[in-house]
């Protein structure tokens, strides 16, 4: 599976910024955060297609009212997302910026209307967002683009992940990517449950990967540890743009170093081998071996108090000293010389 120019059959992770509201309401800020994004070393800028219309109703009735939250509290649906909306009209600047700077787009669309729009630009993948998994109509339109489709699975129940995943089967699209998801704004560490990712690997057959919400760099480096292919945070300039998800997003010094962080775990991971690398071979001279440890006479007879096993590795494998025990020694051995086969009568 390919992503733009991201092959996902070579060991390496897809590093997603999400940019989300962090152009607090700018064109130039979101095609300066574009360019940003690609030096902080994302694979992919990730744009979000809606407008408050599409997301939800303009109304104050109480279940429109958010509540329980850090960031948003005694704000409307509406309100929010209005404020936090890319417009649709800075798309297509957004995507030959992106072009330009080298760095994959694509976007979130959360109703049929995103997604017939976003078709002129010609995204290389689709992502769903975790409150949308449940969206069936707008999977099965995304699925039908034959593109990778990217889900997050926050709120979704088991059965609702099933659904989604058989969706993009039933329409021949096999290329799907399923993110782990808090859907907590920061996500408390102990609630990420990382392991519900891996388990997420084996029981769909899919990649998988985390989309992350917490505070740090922790989550998503112990996730590529794990097997994650994909990480999506969010990214901001600078944090005091102050936007409308600037709190549980990372800056530009903050992502590099995660950035940095994955592609050194991707490293320290490298492949199964047991094979002897020219530096293993070289220090093997510091493995123990079998040696005097007491001078010995010629038919002296070997005991632990005259041969031991000691570093350096020059003499017998420590594995024949039962073997040498009460053997004979067939020339005299000065102490510290490494015993050799020669030197056993019998060996």
């Amino acid at each position: 599976m390919k992503i733009g120019s991201f092959d996902f059959n070579k060991d390496k992770t897809f590093i997603i910024a999400e940019l989300s509201a962090n152009h607090n309401g700018s064109l130039e800020l979101a095609k300066e955060s574009i360019r940003a994004a690609k030096k902080a070393g994302a694979d992919a800028i990730k744009l979000q297609t809606y407008r408050p219309d599409t997301i939800t109703l303009n109304s104050n009735n109480e279940e429109f009212i958010i509540k329980g939250t850090k960031f948003w509290n005694d704000q409307s649906l509406y309100e929010l997302y209005k404020k936090a909306q890319t417009p649709w009209e800075w798309h297509e600047e957004l995507f030959s910026e992106a072009k330009r700077a080298g760095i994959i787009c694509f976007s979130s669309p959360f109703d049929l209307s995103a997604v017939d729009f976003l078709q002129r630009f010609d995204p290389p993948a689709y992502k769903i967002a975790s409150f949308e998994i449940t969206d069936h109509a707008l999977i099965q339109r995304c699925a039908l683009s034959q593109k990778p489709i990217i889900i997050s699975t926050g709120i979704a129940t088991k059965e609702e992940i099933y659904e989604a995943v058989a969706i993009c089967k039933k329409e021949g699209n096999n290329n799907i990517i399923l993110l782990h998801c808090t859907s907590s704004y920061p996500a408390p560490l102990e609630e990420v449950n990382l392991k519900t990712m891996c388990d997420m690997a084996k029981t769909f057959g899919v990649y998988v990967g985390l989309s992350d919400h917490t505070l740090g760099l922790s989550a998503p480096i112990a996730a590529v540890a794990l097997g994650a292919r994909v990480i999506e945070k969010h990214f901001i300039l600078d944090k005091s743009i102050g936007s409308e998800d600037a709190g549980f997003s990372l800056d530009f010094d903050e992502f590099s170093k995660m950035s940095q962080a994955i592609r050194e775990t991707e490293k320290l991971l490298g492949k199964v081998s047991y094979e002897m690398s020219s530096k293993k071979k070289a220090n093997r001279r510091f493995a123990r071996s079998l040696y005097v440890s007491k001078d010995i006479k010629k038919g002296e007879v070997f005991t632990i108090n005259n041969i031991k096993s000691v570093r350096p590795s020059n003499g017998l494998h420590p594995r024949y000293l039962q073997r040498v025990l009460g053997k004979k020694a067939s020339k005299d051995l000065p102490f510290a010389t490494p015993l050799k086969r020669e030197d056993v009568v019998d060996f």
